[in-house]
């Protein structure tokens, strides 16, 4: 006979049960996920206009808090950039104005800026003068006692020296602004010819090239031979407008070259007339026996005017610089000459300038102690 089973508690038969149940078909759960995502399909939004168009005014919305700050950046760049441009500008002016109208300065930057912009130092009558061309006569002058007489202008007795020369330096730059005036009234001017000639003469009296004279005016002047020619230029213009205003010399000039021509004696119309106390006494004639192309004792224009005479021959008035002059050939033995002149002098430049700053008054912009 079986033993009866023992009695299970039901929760013990519920847990048998359930072991015993067979599992759901994996089938049946593939159907179900199906149905989720057919579900999920069904719940997408479609695309139209509408919805495109909302879209985008969502992504631009997002935008626009970047965007407008940057362009509050981009506009504050501007302006800050613009202030620092403005502030750099005025301390340059300020610099400047300080460096040049102040202390004076003639270094090598503060000349560059004059060449740059047209700051006056003066005024001559109604026109400035250029800072540019006073500080091109005071470094001219530098240079040479710096290089040649090796004078320190950073010491006491070299500042004292340069302040000295500051007066003549302006004296000579408002001078020759005032020579301009006179020119431009009077119609003279300086040609390429006239330029041309007073260079021939420097190269031949130093037997010299165009290289070789540059290279002597950069050495005692610190000039180019561009800034040479600028010199000459400004030196010929002066000579040339004396000598057109001195119309008492020019009258006596050609009174004397009238008598000469009528047969007149040449050595006494010398004695009794020429100007040039050297040379008076002797009729004329020239201390240098030998004159050539290099004698830079006899002006350049009465040098070339002798090689192109023959001996007796006696010339018309010639310009020459500072005086008028009637020569005479006396002879020429290969390129060696001597000769005799009458000559007049002209009056200088400055005693016209001088007359002509009583009516346009001069004003300085810097102050230099006399």
């Amino acid at each position: 006979m079986k033993k009866p089973a023992p009695r299970l508690h039901p929760s013990e038969r519920l847990k048998n049960v359930r072991n015993v149940i067979p599992p759901v078909p994996k089938r049946f759960k593939r159907v179900k996920n199906e149905e989720r995502i057919q579900e999920a399909f069904e719940n997408i939004p479609k695309i139209t206009n509408e919805t495109v168009a909302e879209h985008r005014e969502d992504v631009l919305k997002g935008a626009r808090k970047y965007k407008y700050p940057l362009q509050h950046s981009k506009h504050r760049i501007v302006i800050v950039s613009a202030g620092l441009l403005a502030a750099a500008v005025v301390a340059f002016f300020i610099y400047t104005g300080l460096a040049l109208y102040k202390f004076q300065s003639s270094s090598a930057f503060t000349y560059r800026i004059t060449q740059v912009l047209p700051l006056p130092v003066a005024r001559a009558g109604k026109s400035f003068v250029a800072y540019e061309n006073y500080l091109f006569e005071l470094r001219r002058y530098e240079h040479y006692y710096q290089s040649q007489q090796r004078v320190d202008f950073s010491s006491k007795d070299g500042q004292r020296q340069l302040e000295r020369y500051k007066p003549i330096a302006l004296d000579e730059v408002v001078q020759d602004a005032y020579v301009k005036q006179l020119a431009a009234a009077h119609g003279v001017s300086v040609s390429s010819g006239d330029l041309n000639t007073e260079l021939a003469a420097l190269k031949a009296q130093n037997h010299s090239s165009d290289q070789e004279l540059a290279d002597v005016t950069s050495k005692f002047f610190g000039w180019s031979l561009d800034d040479l020619k600028r010199e000459l230029t400004q030196e010929l213009l002066a000579q040339k407008v004396a000598s057109v205003l001195d119309t008492n010399a020019r009258t006596r000039a050609n009174s004397i070259a009238g008598q000469l021509e009528s047969g007149a004696d040449f050595t006494a119309l010398a004695k009794q007339y020429s100007q040039d106390a050297a040379t008076q006494a002797n009729g004329g004639q020239y201390a240098d026996t030998t004159i050539t192309a290099a004698s830079t004792d006899v002006p350049a224009p009465v040098v070339q005017l002798l090689q192109n005479m023959s001996p007796g021959q006696v010339s018309g008035v010639i310009w020459a610089g500072n005086s008028f002059e009637i020569v005479k050939l006396i002879s020429n033995t290969d390129g060696k000459m001597t000769a005799a002149h009458i000559s007049f002098t002209i009056t200088p430049i400055n005693t016209y300038v001088t007359q002509y700053q009583k009516t346009h008054a001069r004003h300085n912009y810097i102050k230099v102690q006399k």
